[in-house]
């Protein structure tokens, strides 16, 4: 069960190697998280994730789940809730994919989507069914600024990235009133260890944060069981002037 701050003990990480994910199980588990599953595909790096928890002092499961698998995806996490209840759904997996390689290669696109998209409608249900038949929890998904209107340079992933958003407030709207709560993450771009090289252009903007950063926000949001979290705060007033920005202008914005 949550504690008297709404803050969880208990961690189901889907995408278990994501860092912003690990961001934020570093700050629950310095706050009040005791257990964590790392859901994700079997790897070096998973188990390293759950080792890197496991010395904070937290009992770091790890459990094999692949997005693109959605027939398995009942079975997976059907056997974590089984061990016992679990206070928030952590949905953390996605790639960003390449846009100019996809754009001339329409398999790799699709690959993109059914990642960020049609693997996350199928992990959403499923959990989001369990938590209601325990009766609590939070599910908070990983979305993005870039769903809130896709530009040329990323559109693909824009757009699935866009399906997910609606995606999880539909799911949040459906939810209410039977003590599930979803929360949507917008964050901006995110300086991460990974994609450092092939994106340094990006992380130069003055709205990419940080892994960190996102989780702060996270553990803020779910204290306050906010709805919609923008990352950093000011992206809200930024993308509200974006969205009705007229399109032809849209399209000369170097964005």
């Amino acid at each position: 069960m949550k504690d008297a701050f709404g803050l969880p003990q208990s961690l189901l990480v889907l995408g278990g190697t994501s860092e912003i994910a690990l961001a934020t199980a570093r700050r629950l588990i310095a706050r009040r998280t005791r257990t964590v599953w790392l859901a994700g595909r079997p790897s070096p790096a998973l188990e390293r994730a759950a080792e890197s928890l496991r010395a904070l002092g937290a009992d770091a499961r790890t459990v094999d789940f692949d997005a693109l698998d959605p027939e398995s995806h009942e079975i997976v996490l059907g056997k974590i809730f089984a061990e016992g209840d679990i206070d928030l759904v952590l949905l953390a997996f996605g790639i960003p994919g390449d846009q100019a390689h996809d754009e001339r290669e329409p398999a790799r696109a699709v690959r993109v989507a059914q990642t960020n998209y049609t693997g996350a409608v199928c992990a959403g249900l499923v959990t989001a069914r369990a938590l209601q038949a325990q009766g609590h929890g939070s599910l908070v998904v990983l979305s993005s600024v870039a769903g809130e209107r896709p530009r040329r340079t990323d559109f693909i992933y824009g757009s699935s990235k866009a399906g997910l958003d609606a995606f999880a407030q539909g799911l949040g709207d459906a939810l209410h009133g039977t003590g599930v709560h979803v929360m949507v993450v917008r964050p901006a771009f995110v300086r991460t260890k990974t994609g450092a090289a092939a994106t340094a252009d990006r992380a130069k903007t003055p709205l990419a944060t940080t892994p960190e950063a996102v989780a702060a926000a996270v553990e803020l949001g779910l204290r306050r069981r906010s709805e919609t979290v923008w990352v950093p705060g000011t992206l809200r007033v930024v993308m509200a002037a974006l969205r009705h920005t007229p399109r032809a202008l849209f399209r000369r914005l170097p964005l």
